[in-house]
């Protein structure tokens, strides 16, 4: 969320930011509204000091026998005044408050300008697609001839965008969580959580979830909002807090279910697994001083990175246009992995720096180490990855010519069973 003093310090400043996302004029309205509402808050203190003036005026005349009833009403009718003045500057105030949490983040300078993902720009790339040698075959073709993999089940229980995983599969994306998880606890640094899957509008508002992506999410009859990623409760973790500056950076990590309702997502990814209601994923979250954001957000994303290098599958780093970065980003690289079922690459993880952004709106400071003065911190979150798409990406790219999928030595030690088990799964798994 945005402060208004930011807009007023620089409204044509504020106006180019909000133009590189297709807002124009949004300055004018806002300082209109703001002019209306500080007018009226003066004119609520010049009438409430007059009033101050009247009460003394009306205290000396009762004391000497005076005749008050003409300062008295003057008094009542500067009360109704100021009330009608303090209605509408609360009014204005919520105006301008809708308006300001309805504005996406202003981005990062180096964001490539662009109406859509095709003005993404490829930083990086690790590893090549091979020659399997021979047609490869996409995920749930692959999935359902092992007899592992059950869109038909899923649907009769749940409707579309769902899947039943059984044995070998099942195990293999437990097993990716698994992986992950030691690996971003045990070499990069992250706090593992066990974290709430409902959570409220004060934390799906703080998170940035809250109004904009309402219909992306699903609702439960009590009010609560199911997460759509562990972001939400992991950052919600500094909700209202002052931390000390000696606790930042904050690693937090979490393998959750994630749940959206993919509105807008109309006939996209309708086979298989890439665009699901439910799925389960493992979260990324850093708290940070805000001198030191970029440099997280850049360690953040080579995390992400060493996940996939570690399941052998070509990935590569994308820095997403101002067109395609998300609400409350500033700035978000997108890891694509290469699919040879689908001939294409295909987004595995996100890693956003939303800078201020969300700790505005959810209060989230810290306390300066000399202890003079608190400000905002910086929240930043990445996917460290999607268990689905890691899935996909293991399954599409380690696929052999019978349709059995070798398992990267990697996750070995989580497979169980003896060496060859572990090794490679076919339909006798």
């Amino acid at each position: 969320m945005h402060d208004i003093r930011v807009v007023r310090a620089d409204p044509s400043g504020f106006d180019a930011a909000m133009a590189r996302r297709g807002l124009a004029g949004v300055s004018a309205r806002l300082l209109a509204w703001d002019t209306e509402r500080r007018a009226a808050l003066t004119v609520v203190q010049e009438k409430q000091a007059r009033r101050n003036v009247i009460s003394r005026e009306v205290g000396q005349g009762k004391r000497t026998g005076a005749d008050t009833a003409a300062l008295e009403a003057e008094a009542t009718s500067l009360r109704a005044e100021m009330e009608g003045m303090e209605t509408r500057a609360a009014a204005l105030e919520t105006q301008i408050r809708g308006e300001l949490e309805g504005l996406p983040n202003i981005l990062d300078p180096e964001v490539p300008d662009g109406a859509d993902e095709g003005a993404n720009v490829v930083l990086a790339q690790h590893g090549s697609p091979r020659d399997l040698g021979f047609a490869p075959k996409q995920h749930f073709e692959l999935g359902e001839a092992l007899g592992l993999m059950d869109f038909a089940a899923a649907s009769k229980m749940a409707g579309p965008r769902f899947v039943v995983l059984r044995g070998a599969l099942a195990r293999l994306e437990r097993a990716l969580g698994q992986f992950m998880l030691d690996l971003h606890t045990r070499e990069h640094g992250y706090t593992e959580m066990v974290v709430p899957s409902l959570v409220n509008d004060a934390t799906a508002y703080g998170t940035d979830k809250l109004p904009k992506f309402a219909d992306t999410m699903f609702q439960t009859t009590d009010g609560r909002w199911l997460i759509p990623t562990a972001e939400v409760p992991l950052t919600a973790m500094v909700m209202g807090e002052v931390v000390a500056e000696a606790a930042l950076p904050m690693r937090l990590t979490a393998l959750t279910d994630c749940f959206r309702s993919e509105a807008g997502a109309a006939g996209r990814d309708t086979r298989g697994m890439l665009r699901q209601h439910q799925f389960r994923k493992v979260e990324m979250v850093s708290i940070t001083h805000p001198d030191r954001s970029d440099e997280e957000h850049e360690r953040m994303t080579r995390c992400a990175e060493e996940v996939l290098r570690r399941l052998e599958v070509p990935f590569r780093r994308v820095v997403l246009s101002s067109g395609d970065t998300g609400f409350g980003a500033a700035k978000t690289f997108d890891l694509e992995v290469w699919l040879p079922g689908q001939q294409a690459w295909r987004e595995v993880s996100s890693c956003s720096n939303t800078r201020g952004f969300q700790a505005r709106r959810m209060n989230a400071r810290f306390r300066a180490a000399d202890g003079k003065g608190v400000a905002h911190v910086h929240t930043l979150n990445g996917s460290g990855v999607a268990l689905g798409r890691a899935l996909i990406a293991v399954m599409e790219n380690h696929q052999q010519g019978d349709g059995s999928i070798r398992v990267p030595e990697v996750l070995w030690p989580y497979m169980g069973g003896n060496a060859g088990a572990a090794e490679v799964i076919s339909a006798v798994s």
